[in-house]
């Protein structure tokens, strides 16, 4: 059986071999990632561009309120369910126009 003295000697001798083989891994990685932006004519630049970081629609942003209660200020935009203090108001007889921001 090893002593405590060999151990630690291997262990310092492994975390160095494993420090090396990261290094080279990541310049091999540099290497092939180069060698296509090569061969596909790539610049940084195309690689933080947002279609190449994300395909597909970009998130919505807020949309503006298209309607407003009168007596509380609340709104909606005309988008998802109609809220229920405009259900009751339409069902009461206004129009929805009435309430058009």
């Amino acid at each position: 059986m090893a002593t405590l003295q060999e151990l630690l000697v291997q262990k310092e001798a492994l975390e160095r071999e494993i420090e090396l083989r990261k290094k080279q891994d990541r310049a091999d990685a540099i290497a092939r990632v180069r060698a296509l932006m090569d061969e596909y004519g790539l610049t940084v630049a195309d690689l933080s561009s947002r279609t190449a970081a994300k395909a597909g629609p970009k998130p919505a942003g807020k949309v503006a309120a298209k309607y407003r209660n009168p007596a509380t200020g609340d709104t909606w935009s005309g988008r998802g369910l109609q809220p229920n203090w405009l259900k009751k108001a339409l069902a009461e007889g206004a129009r929805i126009d009435d309430f058009r921001v």
